[in-house]
């Protein structure tokens, strides 16, 4: 419990913000806004907790003490009013002038550009997918039909085979939108995803994830969790203030998750939990593109994340249990 004291205090105090801002139903607003974030990025705490234990210990207090305000205000308050202030033409005090007093105009901008986020995002995030999917070094399998069979194994032989799926699967949604600005932001993720991990394998060493670089990943890995619900939140409140309180709550719970993850080294455990979070991953980077065409509640996105994680936590038990 210990973990969550943290979560627990931010909590408090953003819902007696939430109270004096719009009442009780802005502190009911951002108790969904909160479970919505947890739901959405469950199993981006398994995969924080992940890299994190590939770093050092400073920098793992690092990411803790950094990456929340980071996490709050930065991709949960300044993200979307740059991504507005961009698209508008608006400055920053502008964009967040108008965010107070015209939230409507506000969300409409912000609506109109959701497609390159989703874009972007899902790029970024089928990147790490196959990262994970195709890592010749994984000797443990949960679907092994689909994980170790002979086609697979080929593939994890050819050199950078997960910037080659990632650019054809570019290629082929490119064709689809036959749309300049979405090309930009496909490419763009798949660009920073690979700037990130060359600098990470340039400057780790003895097995420890270069600090900086593994910071900047989980920050950018951060950034795609929360595009789905910086944006499904305005279905909530259009009051900017109270989806930050919301989605700031949920991020610190997804923070305590992965400091309990690390500390108790929770993912030797349970064998199979991190190939459950990827494939949610996988999953939630399929939704993003498809959100693109069609509209997909973010209640069908966050249960398929979990039902994955869950069915790999109890896949776990029962390996532990047949070994034991």
């Amino acid at each position: 419990m210990k973990y969550f004291y943290s979560s627990f205090i931010i909590t408090i105090i953003g819902l007696v913000v939430a109270f004096y801002l719009g009442g009780i139903s802005a502190v009911y607003i951002c108790f969904l806004l909160c479970v919505l974030e947890v739901s959405l990025s469950f199993d981006n705490a398994v995969v924080n907790a992940k890299v994190l234990n590939g770093m050092s210990k400073i920098w793992q207090d690092r990411f803790i003490i950094f990456g929340i305000p980071i996490a709050v205000f930065g991709m949960r308050f300044i993200f979307p009013l740059l991504i507005v202030s961009i698209a508008s033409g608006y400055g920053m005090l502008q964009t967040l002038n108008f965010a107070i007093t015209e939230p409507e105009k506000y969300h409409a901008v912000l609506d109109a550009h959701k497609n390159e986020i989703y874009i972007f995002g899902g790029a970024f995030l089928i990147m790490v997918f196959f990262d994970f999917f195709f890592n010749k070094d994984k000797d443990v399998y949960w679907i092994k039909i689909i994980e170790n069979n002979v086609l697979i194994n080929f593939l994890k032989n050819i050199p950078n085979i997960s910037t080659i799926l990632a650019l054809i699967l570019g290629l082929y949604i490119i064709s689809l939108t036959k749309n300049t600005t979405y090309t930009t932001a496909y490419f763009s993720a798949i660009l920073v995803h690979i700037i990130i991990s060359s600098l990470n394998e340039r400057f780790s060493a003895n097995g420890v994830r270069s600090g900086l670089m593994g910071f900047l990943y989980l920050e950018v890995l951060d950034a795609s969790f929360s595009f789905d619900g910086v944006i499904g939140a305005f279905a909530l409140s259009e009051n900017i203030f109270i989806i930050m309180i919301g989605l700031g709550i949920g991020a610190m719970f997804v923070r305590s998750i992965t400091i309990y993850l690390v500390e108790k080294k929770t993912l030797t455990q349970f064998a199979y939990l991190e190939h459950g979070a990827h494939y949610a991953i996988l999953a939630l980077a399929i939704i993003m593109f498809i959100k693109v065409f069609y509209e997909v509640s973010e209640i069908l996105t966050g249960t398929i994340g979990f039902g994955f994680i869950f069915l790999a936590f109890l896949c776990s038990v029962y390996k532990n249990k047949k070994t034991s």
